[in-house]
């Protein structure tokens, strides 16, 4: 990887003299996705899938494009699997709501995750008076397998858990979650919005029944998520929303839903914005997501080891096995939000400070009342921008 030349790619890294870790947040956009959404607005603004004029059918080729760019980088079967979301969140919301509960189905999720796929749960707990298993990890923050295999069971209906912790970045063994849970005859939503970035994933590989992700956090706009439902399984889930483009057929006091992805994209889709995460997407495999993998392991471990070295400093998270592209941390006295202040007041470093939406991990498992400082890297940040971070760090703690 050339990070040189990556940085050239990102207009604001040339605007500002900024130095962003905190791509776990929200990601920096590169010009050529956003010089194809200006394309939209410019050569082809108008709805999909309802003109037949010219200028429509090329908006609606363009979205369909995109659509086919995110099911291959994601290995879905079809692009009927792929329903366009505002965000993860949004995804999340709609298997949490579109499924049919009955008083006897349990949830589970887990302390790990971001607030948008714990409360959601928590809510269909409490509406329909259903079970909801919560999996603690170690002190560490380490997937506990045995308490998950202890707390799953045949009224299980679904699993959801994120992939990557949006807090420590380590991955939990989702195969292995995966396989038990399709055992007892549960489904599995992953959240990806941490993962997909960095990794890609293969839903087939995987067999995950729903996958969430956001393109925000992968180079691509704002106001786009993806949300992947098994084809089996879409007849299950009542969608969020009704409207136009999501009906077959209506009448006077009946309808009928369309059987694609259609039924869950009801009224006019984030189109420039879908367009803008194919563009994405396709930039980040010209890069390769092994590359960028490896670029923020090799940059995390240079964050680790220096920090581990510093006794009033405390690593969330463990060691830096299975961690990728993301560092939590607290200095002895120091609160987080005053340090994440002291740094871009006196070097310009964006990173995130606080509970970073996961506070039953951050207060009850890690214990630390005032949240945490967070470093996130992406496939655009240097080791000068690490070292300038350390630098700061060590006047600091040293």
């Amino acid at each position: 990887m050339n990070i040189k030349e990556i940085r050239k790619d990102f207009p604001i890294l040339r605007k500002k003299k900024i130095i962003y870790l905190d791509n776990a947040a929200t990601s920096l956009t590169p010009n050529l996705v956003i010089d194809k959404m200006i394309e939209y607005y410019k050569e082809y603004r108008s709805n999909i899938g309802r003109g037949i004029y010219e200028l429509s059918q090329l908006a609606t080729t363009e979205y369909e494009k995109a659509k086919a760019t995110i099911q291959n980088f994601i290995r879905a079967k079809s692009s009927s699997e792929i329903i366009t979301t505002k965000n993860a969140t949004e995804g999340i919301n709609i298997i949490a709501n579109g499924l049919k509960w009955k008083k006897e189905d349990n949830i589970i999720s887990t302390v790990l995750e971001h607030h948008s796929n714990y409360l959601p749960w928590i809510r269909i707990r409490n509406k329909y008076k259903v079970g909801l298993e919560i999996i603690y990890p170690d002190y560490n923050g380490k997937f506990n397998i045995n308490d998950f295999e202890d707390k799953i069971n045949e009224n299980t209906k679904i699993v959801s858990i994120t992939h990557l912790s949006n807090v420590i970045g380590n991955l939990v063994p989702i195969d292995k979650i995966v396989k038990i849970a399709h055992d007892y005859g549960a489904m599995v939503l992953i959240d990806g919005a941490q993962s997909v970035p960095h990794l890609g994933i293969n839903v087939n590989k995987i067999d995950c029944d729903f996958l969430v992700f956001s393109g925000h956090k992968m180079c691509g706009p704002t106001g786009i998520g993806i949300l992947y439902i098994k084809k089996e399984l879409q007849e299950k889930i009542e969608p969020l929303n009704i409207g136009g483009g999501s009906i077959k057929r209506v009448e006077k006091d009946n309808f009928e839903f369309l059987l694609n992805s259609n039924k869950f994209e009801a009224g006019t889709p984030p189109i420039a914005q879908l367009i803008g995460l194919g563009e994405a997407i396709k930039y980040l495999q010209s890069i390769g997501l092994e590359n960028i993998a490896n670029h923020d392991i090799s940059l995390i471990h240079k964050v680790y080891d220096c920090l581990s070295q510093i006794k009033d400093i405390e690593i969330y998270g463990g060691n830096l096995k299975n961690r990728i592209g993301i560092i939590s941390f607290n200095i002895k006295g120091v609160i987080p939000h005053d340090l994440a202040l002291s740094l871009d007041i006196s070097s310009n470093i964006c990173i995130r400070s606080g509970f970073l939406c996961a506070e039953p991990l951050i207060k009850n498992i890690f214990k630390a009342p005032n949240g945490v400082i967070r470093l996130s890297t992406y496939l655009y940040n240097n080791e000068r921008e690490i070292d300038v971070f350390l630098e700061n760090i060590l006047k600091i703690a040293g």
